[in-house]
């Protein structure tokens, strides 16, 4: 919490009295909130988005209720200078409560409702606290209940983190396209079960990693697409009830035109107040992508393990001394901490998925960890996605000769084999190979089985990446 002066003001509400520090603009369930859930090391102002989202909400509602003749001019223009400042970024540290608390979203909503408040009361030319003039419960949240307020703030805090977490991710993807690129004429051998395949590029392997990232946009879009809608004028369960007909409709129009984003209000309200499922869904796209960030971390790690011993397919750039003992060891720090940054997000995944499956009757009471969860999800997330984009997969470099060595000393490459000369010639020469430690290449030779020219056009680099259809026989 921010330092204060030593000077308080008095505020009261159902529970009894409390000293408010006098140049705050939060007020006494703030506080209660402070005192009851110190929980966690994540605060509201550690999401700037979601305040945003708070503020937007509060100032499509005063809009509404303004066209409804429910609040001055001078209350008006008060509540909505106070949520553009928020929107521009100020006021931001007077939000300290704990993102994970009791009481389904209440304290965060208060917060909001009395940092709104106050600060409209300043903006008229009153002290904060002289709630006669310009009231958190009764002028800010007028026809309105944290549970329509506070799910409509996530969705738009989380729609908008979305809209952050798609440039980030799409630039990770562009990244290994341009590896591709890159390494698109680089020959190395494919691997399965960790064992010698059959060749292919090495710019496949990193197009093959863009792809798969890339396959995941389409699902996370339609993920995000349903934060759009929103319960607002739902209040308490979805009935509206302390709201005036036509309210839910202006307020989601002016969400519309405050966000320049289609929203629209849900079908049915009551249903939409305790369905947390576009987190969960949301969630679970995260996770996806978690998943297979999680495969190419591992392989990114495999295929430049060594440099003596390995794999060594390429060297990842070197960030940092690898061991406090080992002179001259580097190891494969950025992919380690994006795989971390994938089983975090796994884990909450899960919580997520849980609290989902916690909604009882009309309301789920722990939408206050999952949007913690989600938050944060994205959140490391886009750093991960830098991380790696910058420190690490620009700055790869192939290692050419060693992948040409392993396609050379290969087994895997008598599949190339395998259609001209058939199964049980190929299985002859592998045995060999393998018994003998020579080349699949000289034996096949040494055997008469092709010419030099007809083996060299099978395992062309061209001929052994892509499907061909060779006419060429065996001599014997």
């Amino acid at each position: 919490m921010q330092n204060h002066s030593d000077k308080v003001r008095i505020e009261s509400d159902l529970i009894g009295s409390m000293e408010v520090p006098s140049d705050a603009l939060y007020g006494v369930q703030t506080l209660r909130g402070i005192e009851n859930f110190p929980i966690s090391r994540f605060h509201l102002n550690d999401y700037p988005l979601f305040i945003n989202g708070l503020a937007i909400t509060k100032l499509a509602a005063a809009q509404a209720n303004h066209e409804l003749g429910l609040l001055t001019d001078a209350q008006y223009e008060g509540i909505s200078t106070a949520c553009r400042e928020i929107l521009d970024g100020k006021h931001h540290e007077q939000f300290p409560v704990d993102m994970i608390q009791g009481g389904a979203g209440t304290t965060t909503n208060m917060n909001a409702n009395e940092v709104i408040a106050n600060r409209a009361l300043q903006i008229m030319g009153y002290e904060p606290g002289e709630y006669t003039f310009c009231s958190p419960n009764d002028h800010v949240n007028c026809a309105q209940s944290t549970n329509d307020a506070y799910p409509t703030a996530i969705h738009l805090g989380l729609y908008a983190t979305h809209l952050k977490f798609m440039e980030h991710f799409k630039a990770l993807i562009a990244s290994f396209e341009r590896k591709a690129e890159e390494f698109a004429h680089i020959l190395k051998m494919g691997r399965t079960q960790l064992e010698d395949a059959v060749p292919m590029t090495l710019g496949q392997t990193f197009g093959a990693f863009a792809s798969i990232l890339r396959d995941e946009i389409r699902n996370i879009e339609f993920a995000a697409q349903e934060f759009l809608t929103v319960n607002m004028g739902a209040t308490a369960i979805g009935t509206g009830i302390c709201s005036e007909p036509g309210y839910s409709e202006k307020c989601v129009a002016a969400l519309r035109t405050i966000t320049g984003w289609d929203i629209r209000l849900a079908d049915n309200l009551v249903a939409a107040t305790s369905d947390t499922s576009c987190m969960v869904g949301y969630s679970s796209a995260l996770r996806r992508i978690s998943v297979k960030m999680n495969k190419i971390c591992n392989d990114l790690r495999l295929l430049a393990s060594g440099p003596r011993c390995g794999i060594h397919e390429f060297d990842l750039p070197a960030r940092q001394p690898g061991s406090s003992i080992m002179p001259g060891k580097v190891n494969p720090v950025i992919p380690e901490v994006m795989n971390q940054i994938s089983y975090k997000v796994i884990g909450n995944d899960l919580c997520v998925a849980m609290s989902g499956e916690a909604a009882q009757m009309e309301l789920n009471a722990m939408e206050p960890v999952m949007a913690q969860c989600c938050f944060e999800s994205a959140d490391i997330m886009i750093n991960g996605f830098d991380t790696l984009r910058v420190n690490c997969i620009d700055g790869i470099v192939a290692n050419e000769e060693g992948c040409r060595s392993y396609v050379r000393n290969s087994i895997g490459v008598v599949t190339a084999l395998n259609p001209v000369i058939g199964y049980k010639n190929s299985t002859k020469i592998a045995k060999e190979a393998l018994a003998t430690g020579r080349s699949v290449y000289d034996l096949v030779l040494e055997h008469g089985i092709l010419t030099k020219e007809d083996l060299d056009t099978i395992l062309s680099p061209e001929n052994m990446i892509k499907p061909v259809k060779l006419d060429i026989h065996p001599k014997k």
